[in-house]
């Protein structure tokens, strides 16, 4: 736990995403603030369209931060703790963007970053699960915080209007999950760890370690960003108002709903028929056929106000 007392012995690296800082003098602010907590000064690592954060969490390992804090939208959040899993150094939350969906799962202000970077240098440490993904059997892994989507998911992630993101803020998702509600069906044998295969004609598959999506959505109300286990929802409308049976299946899991099914394990593996769009953690990363996930329990720690 990060000690007000520590005068100077502790340093911060800010891996900062330009684009999505406040206006003003936002680089001031933050340091006046580590300068009131008795921190000091942190390194200051902006993150490029050619490195949107690994190179920058890296450079802070290398120092050797007591915490690297990752200010920017989900994207930021998820290159920063791809490098952090697995080191011991811990990961702290300053939201700038649209998102912010860790930060909502934890309890942390997406209002205010000022704050939430208070409550990092003055919170608690929290142990959490990473979910590492393998797409189309390549050789290097990915790793993500919150959810996975392939198919319908994925696709208002790549369809979203970026100019109308910057104005209304999440809802552009809605009018990007409209535009892509017609669709074709794709077959998919979904695979979890220790149950049977299930074959299905879906729409989207979504897995989670987290509950909350965009607009305070549980799809995963039992998830638990600590438990080890992974969540997978399989979505399979059918007909003309398919989509509405399955809000039904989200809304009310206690109702038997062939459009909506959820699974859970320690791993799971997806087989379609067709290339579908992807996405982790609201970044979409092209199609893909094939989709391996697996847990890496309290791989990753986060710093968080104590009430988070």
């Amino acid at each position: 736990m990060p000690e007000n007392s520590a005068a100077r012995s502790k340093r911060a690296a800010i891996v900062i995403n330009p684009m999505k800082a406040p206006e003003g003098d936002f680089k001031a602010d933050v340091l006046q603030l580590f300068e009131e907590a008795g921190w000091a000064e942190p390194l200051w690592l902006e993150t490029t369209v050619e490195d949107p954060g690994t190179g920058q969490a890296r450079e802070a390992l290398e120092a050797g931060v007591d915490v690297v804090i990752a200010a920017g939208g989900d994207g930021t959040v998820r290159f920063a703790a791809d490098v952090l899993a697995g080191t011991g150094t811990p990961l702290g939350l300053m939201p700038l963007g649209t998102g912010n969906l860790l930060a909502r799962n934890l309890g942390i202000d997406i209002t205010d970053p000022l704050a939430a970077g208070r409550g990092v240098l003055t919170g608690t440490a929290k142990k959490v699960d990473v979910i590492s993904a393998v797409l189309d059997h390549a050789e290097e892994s990915q790793r993500f915080l919150v959810m996975a989507g392939l198919g319908f998911d994925a696709a208002i992630m790549a369809n979203t209007n970026e100019e109308l993101k910057d104005r209304v803020g999440w809802l552009a998702y809605v009018d990007a999950g409209i535009r892509n509600l017609p669709g074709r069906p794709v077959k998919a044998t979904v695979r979890i760890e220790g149950q049977p295969a299930v074959r299905r004609r879906i729409r989207s598959v979504m897995v989670g370690n987290c509950g909350k999506i965009m607009g305070g959505v549980e799809i995963f109300p039992d998830a638990k960003i600590d438990d080890g286990i992974l969540d997978v929802v399989v979505m399979s409308p059918a007909g003309r108002f398919g989509w509405f049976t399955v809000l039904a299946g989200v809304f009310n899991r206690n109702r038997k709903n062939s459009s909506v099914e959820f699974f859970s394990g320690k791993s799971a593996e997806l087989d379609l028929e067709q290339a579908q769009e992807f996405q982790l953690d609201g970044d979409t990363l092209g199609k893909a056929k094939h989709l391996k996930v697996t847990v890496e329990p309290d791989a990753l720690t986060i710093w968080v106000t104590a009430a988070a």
